[in-house]
Parts: structure tokens; C-alpha cells; sequence
């Protein structure tokens, strides 16, 4: 039977959660005001815009007003699909820009070539939108990753907490539960991949992270699929 393919969570197991939090996270505050002035008119933006006033059951929200909901939004991290569509917009561009690279660990970068060579299918699931984890794997450190990929999942995919999500990641890549392995950082994430009946291996980056009963690697340099 064997591994057929991996999927990897992001933040804290292929990126630095600091990099989406000191760098992705406030240069979306900054440029929310402009982006939304300069956008409102495009259909997706509008989209985003009315179902910010639905989710805050604010249905007369001016501008300013939806502005200001959705830069709160990003200080609580909110796991909203309207925030999470616009952040990944503006973080296009701020690639396009040359504002930042998107910081992948090096030992990621290293490993998905490797995945690649023994074609094994790899995919990211992240609660930021696929075209946040396109951009952040096209505009790396280590060039553009993004033709090593197979696909990537987000919320759309369900909530990365929830045995569901996982299930129906199985559907979409047509693969039995036990030829895939989920690689996260976060044990509850590992638990509901767990769940569905994926194979599990916790990414443990720092000391002082919780761990569970799961296999645990310090870098991809150790995970080795035969």
C-alpha cells in the first residue's frame, strides 16, 4: 500500500508562523483602507464586502465601517472567508511588488523536491485561502514551488479541526485514508486527520510545543517515505 501522497499544514510547519503574523498579517491592516477605496467596484471585492456587512450583521456598514471590521478581524484572526479572500488579493500584491518572499523553512524547500522525485503527491491545507498558499509557494525563498504541488485546500475544504475536512480531502484526491500522511504542527488538526483515518506525523519546530501520541519530527530532513 504505502504513502501516496503527503499533505502539509503552513503556518508553524512549512512557514514561519512569524512571518504570517509580523510581516502577511499587518501589511493587510495597512493596506485594507486603499485596497477597498480602489476595488469596491470588482465583483469579487463587492462579494467580499457584502458578506463582511452579512457575517457582522451590519447590512448598512459604510466603507470605513466594513474597513475597520475587517482590520479587527485580522488583530483576532479570524478564520472568515471574505477577510481570508481580500488578505490573499492584497498579499498578491505585495509579491508583485516586492514587498516581502514568502519565508519557507529550508528544510521544506529541500524535502518537496525530493517528495517530487519519488512522485508522491503533495498538497497544503491551510485555513488561508489556496490562492494565499499559491502566492506564499510561488514567490518563496526557494523560488517557485508551486509546480511540485498537486493542490491546496482551505476553509472552503471545511474547518481544519474537523474530521470532515480531512474526509473530504480523501474525496477529491481519490487515495484511501492510509496512503495519505498529514504532516501539522498542531495536535488537535492531527487528531481530526487522525479521525478520518489519515496517517499522522506532528512537525515539533520548538521545545515548548504541545505534543501528542503522534509520531514527531524536529524538520522534513527526518521524515523519510520509503
Amino acid at each position: 500500500m504505502g504513502i501516496r501522497a503527503i499533505v502539509v499544514d503552513t503556518a508553524g510547519t512549512t512557514t514561519d508562523l512569524t512571518f504570517i503574523q509580523d510581516v502577511l498579517f499587518p501589511y493587510s491592516v495597512k493596506a485594507l483602507p486603499d485596497f477597498l477605496a480602489q476595488n469596491q467596484h470588482n465583483v469579487l471585492v463587492e462579494n467580499c464586502i457584502c458578506d463582511t456587512r452579512d457575517i457582522a450583521l451590519e447590512p448598512d456598514a459604510d466603507l470605513a465601517r466594513v474597513t475597520e471590521i475587517l482590520q479587527q478581524w485580522v488583530r483576532e484572526d479570524r478564520k472568515v472567508t471574505p477577510l481570508k479572500t481580500l488578505q490573499g488579493l492584497i498579499w498578491k500584491q505585495g509579491y508583485a511588488h516586492g514587498e516581502f518572499t514568502g519565508h519557507i523553512f529550508p528544510d521544506f524547500i529541500e524535502a518537496v523536491s525530493r517528495f517530487s522525485a519519488q512522485k508522491l503527491r503533495i498538497y497544503s491545507f491551510s485555513s488561508g485561502s489556496v490562492e494565499a498558499q499559491k502566492l506564499l509557494f510561488s514567490h518563496s525563498d526557494g523560488g517557485d514551488l508551486t509546480e511540485m504541488f498537486s493542490g491546496h485546500f482551505d476553509t472552503r475544504t471545511g474547518n481544519k479541526l474537523d474530521k470532515q475536512a480531512y474526509a473530504n480531502i480523501l474525496n477529491t484526491i481519490s487515495l484511501s485514508p492510509k496512503q495519505v500522511l498529514f504532516v501539522s504542527d498542531v495536535v488537535e488538526e492531527l487528531k481530526a486527520a487522525e479521525a478520518a483515518g489519515m496517517m499522522t506525523c506532528q512537525m515539533v519546530r520548538d521545545s515548548k510545543q504541545r505534543t501528542g501520541d503522534f509520531r514527531t519530527i524536529k524538520s522534513f530532513d527526518e521524515l523519510v517515505i520509503e
